[in-house]
């Protein structure tokens, strides 16, 4: 297989200055681009790429290069919009999207291929695939529960992936995952009921990011943790991602269960 040329949005901030080391180190990539806002491109004068702030003007000289995505949601949307104009596949990590703005990756993965995942770590997309095992061998008598901690400077709460999994055992249930999630408690709020799925959500420090699932069943516990040690992990995830991705065919919105299948 060819090189995989990419492109690296938000390239010095702390996922892009991750995924642009790592495409550096890896002969299967080439990086072809890399942009930050306007004002903070200074920053990328050491790279050997196309650098800038104007994504239409960067892909104009980057024909089928993957963008790669870890920024803001309305950054992210307006990512894919731009990408699809030009036909560059897209791969993007960024949390926090709204349905609203979920459905507009789709509306663009129309045009162009769009892998989208809210997380991008192997490890923990490997688990949402054994999960709903346990959740139909445990039965309805285990309480389910999630709690997620991440870094002091993370912006949206819970997570992404924390949402996922919640949604990976409701649907193992057969249940709407809105219909029975408890994002918070507080107060007077009478007992658990044997339906809901909580998920809360620890912040502080440098935790790069650990997500554990609770099987609580009479007279005993099952917890269920991924814990990720560097953002590496959810950089290599994406740097797969994107070769695998260069190969589909536009469509429909990929996920890391479409490229682990």
């Amino acid at each position: 297989m060819s090189v995989c040329d990419v492109v690296i949005m938000g390239a010095s901030g702390r996922m892009g200055a991750t995924l642009t080391r790592l495409a550096q180190a890896d002969p299967t990539f080439h990086l072809v681009g890399a942009l930050e806002r306007a004002g903070c491109t200074a920053a990328l004068a050491n790279l050997e790429c196309e650098v800038g702030d104007d994504l239409h003007a960067v892909l104009a000289k980057c024909p089928g290069a993957v963008v790669i995505d870890f920024t803001a949601p309305e950054s992210s949307v307006n990512t894919a919009r731009i990408a699809a104009a030009s036909g560059n596949p897209v791969v993007i990590g960024t949390t926090g999207l709204t349905p609203d703005q979920t459905k507009a990756l789709a509306a663009s993965a129309a045009k162009t291929p769009i892998f989208f995942a809210p997380n991008m770590s192997v490890g923990l997309n490997v688990l949402l695939q054994v999960l709903p095992e346990l959740v139909r061998k445990l039965g309805p008598a285990y309480n389910l529960e999630v709690m997620e901690i991440h870094h002091n400077k993370k912006a949206d709460a819970p997570s992404g992936t924390a949402i996922k999994l919640g949604q990976c055992l409701a649907e193992a249930r057969g249940v709407e995952y809105d219909a029975v999630k408890r994002h918070c408690r507080d107060g007077i709020i009478g007992p658990r009921s044997n339906e809901e799925i909580g998920v809360q959500a620890l912040r502080g420090g440098d935790v790069v990011g650990d997500h554990t699932v609770y099987f609580f069943g009479p007279g005993e516990r099952i917890e269920v943790t991924h814990r990720v040690h560097t953002r590496d992990t959810f950089a290599q995830g994406a740097l797969r991602a994107a070769n695998w991705l260069r190969q589909q065919k536009p469509g429909r919105l990929y996920a890391m269960a479409d490229m682990l299948a």
